[in-house]
């Protein structure tokens, strides 16, 4: 069984439906890492991507939870923060986040939102061997993967956590819910020096282009620092180089995404998996 995965996923009477929900598809990847990896585990299931303009979002949704054969969807730009508002219940990290990216049908019908970008990330960071509980952390960025991000941490047990944003009033609000599901943490607002700092993450899209500023004063992070990145666009962005020079441990970007789906898989209840298992048996190439 783990073998290469067969070219395509066989799909029955009995298939499990996981939905991607997006618009546009074309830079869908979860179906070349989820498909092989339920064929290669012979589990019947198939997640297919379904292109939904947001105008369209909030009458399709519950439509698409009609189907006999669904357990859930995944849930991709520009609908994540729309999901919430749509589900029955949102877990607390979704809560958070003010974003969900996995819907599950329950089986009395009802629909729970979560949010795994978070997860992801930081399930790099400890089975990196870098410890979360207690620590300081700086989040650059609080849209939808920093809120997600900083949720996440929180949950882990961080200790404090500098957020930065130009938008004021997203990372307040990020900031209230947060001090409102975890009253001990300590909170700083307006904060992108990283001197001092036991985590930084890169949560802004800085670094999609080659020509983008770094998003803070690399020269200020400590080298016994951990630097983790959301961007995927290239795996060493000019910020990891930069920081990597320091001597500092790091995450690529890809590397949330494949350390997330292990928590989707137990999330829809199809088991567990690793990271590594997960790259071995995509077919896709970063």
């Amino acid at each position: 069984m783990d073998g290469a995965p067969s070219a395509m996923p066989r799909i029955t009477g009995r298939t499990v439906l996981l939905a991607h929900l997006g618009f546009p598809t074309e830079s869908f990847k979860a179906p070349m890492i989820y498909n092989p990896w339920f064929a290669a585990r012979g589990i019947d299931a198939v997640v297919v991507p379904m292109g939904v303009r947001a105008e369209d979002y909030a009458a399709f949704l519950p439509m698409v939870f009609r189907l006999s054969n669904i357990r859930g969807a995944l849930v991709t730009m520009p609908h994540k923060v729309t999901t919430v508002g749509l589900v029955d219940r949102v877990t607390p990290t979704a809560a958070i986040a003010g974003a969900a990216n996995a819907v599950r049908l329950e089986p009395d019908g009802r629909l729970t939102g979560d949010q795994f970008d978070g997860e992801g990330f930081v399930r790099g960071l400890l089975r990196k061997g870098q410890p979360i509980e207690g620590r300081r952390a700086l989040v650059v960025g609080c849209g939808g993967v920093g809120s997600a991000i900083a949720a996440s941490l929180a949950r882990a047990g961080a200790a404090e956590l500098a957020l930065h944003d130009p938008n004021r009033a997203g990372m307040e609000g990020l900031a209230g819910r947060l001090s409102q599901h975890y009253p001990d943490l300590r909170l700083v607002l307006d904060h992108e020096d990283p001197a001092g700092f036991d985590i930084v993450v890169n949560a802004t899209p800085l670094g999609m282009r080659p020509d983008d500023p770094l998003p803070m004063d690399v020269d200020r992070i400590g080298p016994a620092a951990f630097v983790g990145e959301v961007v995927m666009k290239s795996e060493m962005t000019p910020f990891l180089r930069a920081a990597a020079a320091r001597g500092c441990r790091y995450q690529v970007g890809t590397d949330m995404l494949f350390e997330m789906i292990p928590a989707y898989l137990e999330f829809f209840g199809f088991g567990t998996a690793t990271a590594d298992d997960l790259r071995r048996t995509a077919q896709i190439a970063y």
